[in-house]
């Protein structure tokens, strides 16, 4: 035999191999690039619910301003809007208990002044930067507003 028959017949005995073997299922492949710790799954869905949103309100989502000369009016309305949602749930929880009778009149004294401080501390906090009250209460579009 020669050199030259010698490499043909290690490529066609790969061939014929991989002919006769039946193929394989094609699997479908999740793609696990990431861009800033996301998936690129869920960036596009993000990017879905951006344009679901300025579609439902007719404008762009309201964003964080990191205008230098703004920073502590967005960092202040961003706070005090956690802050105000979180009131909410609270007022709400502690008038369950009460209707569900778990809590003293004392209890519900305290629980109703401390809920009423923490109301009037966040509107003077929101008046100092020039927030309105309205602009805490997010829209979220289609699932309605956050407070």
């Amino acid at each position: 035999m020669t050199v030259g028959t010698q490499k043909k017949s290690p490529k066609r005995r790969r061939s014929l191999v991989a002919k006769a073997e039946p193929a394989a299922p094609k699997r479908r492949r999740s793609l696990v690039a990431k861009a800033g710790g996301l998936t690129i799954t869920e960036v596009a869905e993000l990017d879905d619910l951006r344009r679901e949103l300025e579609r439902a309100t007719g404008r762009s989502p309201l964003r964080w301003n990191a205008d230098p000369d703004d920073v502590q009016r967005s960092v202040a309305q961003l706070v005090l809007t956690l802050v105000e949602f979180i009131r909410k749930l609270l007022e709400r929880q502690a008038i369950r208990r009460m209707e569900a009778g778990t809590l003293t009149d004392r209890q519900t004294e305290d629980i109703g002044r401390a809920l009423m401080q923490l109301e009037a501390t966040v509107r003077d906090l929101a008046a100092r930067f020039g927030i309105s009250i309205e602009d805490l209460n997010l829209d979220l579009g289609p699932a309605g507003k956050l407070i």
